[in-house]
């Protein structure tokens, strides 16, 4: 994602589970409970105590814990966004690279600006679902038939 939202505040819901509340005016919940068995760098947060520990960075950009322990804005928007079921900027990129479209024939595809398409595919703007399942419903209408 290249241009990822800033996230503006965050909570500790439960051990594992945090809200972050984003620029783009969402607030979405991130379960990273499966991060310290995917990554021994982050077994530390297998422990509620010290996962309670985290902060948002100065700037937004990501969050952290002490000793280093940090993930940045763009991986969490993509993952708490993925976990809610709603579409995300590499899905979104992914499409138009399956079907070889450019930003102009994207947006022609879709009925929408280039502007708003370029938004999209960078992540500095929410893809709304029903964007999502155009996306999905275009390319089951232009799928190959042998």
């Amino acid at each position: 994602m290249k241009n990822p939202p800033n996230i503006q505040a965050l909570r500790v819901m439960e051990p594992s589970v945090i809200e972050l509340v984003w620029s783009t005016g969402e607030t979405l919940n991130v379960n990273l409970s499966g991060l310290p068995r995917r990554n021994t760098a982050f077994a530390k947060l297998a422990d509620p105590a010290f996962f309670a520990k985290v902060e948002r960075d100065e700037w937004g950009h990501g969050i952290g814990w002490p000793g280093g322990l940090d993930l940045g804005a763009d991986r969490l928007y993509e993952l708490s966004r993925e976990q809610a079921g709603l579409p995300t900027a590499s899905e979104f990129e992914a499409w138009m690279d399956r079907n070889h479209l450019s930003l102009t024939e994207a947006a022609e595809s879709l009925g929408m600006t280039r502007r708003m398409i370029a938004h999209y595919r960078t992540g500095s703007k929410p893809i709304p679902v029903v964007v999502g399942l155009a996306c999905k419903g275009w390319e089951a209408t232009h799928a190959q038939r042998p």
